[in-house]
């Protein structure tokens, strides 16, 4: 069952954390904010994905661990 990841971009502050602790699923955009990997994007859109169930401990470390708190997973 896919995991969706959501990231509010608008409020990244570039920190960083999700990018160490999860690189399979996130990394950086254009712009210098976190983004989800091309691999997992949802359409175009930087701040939305679809992870497989062996990415979820690290997705969750991110979500954890953001100092902003504007990363988001649910199980689908």
């Amino acid at each position: 069952m896919p995991i969706k990841v959501t990231i509010r971009r608008d409020e990244c502050i570039s920190d960083g954390v999700c990018i160490s602790l999860c690189p399979d699923v996130f990394e950086w955009g254009d712009d210098g904010k976190a983004a989800i990997v091309e691999q997992y994007r949802v359409g175009d859109d930087l701040g939305a994905g679809k992870v497989p169930d062996e990415l979820e401990d690290c997705v969750k470390q991110a979500v954890e661990s953001c100092p902003v708190q504007i990363i988001a997973m649910e199980k689908e």
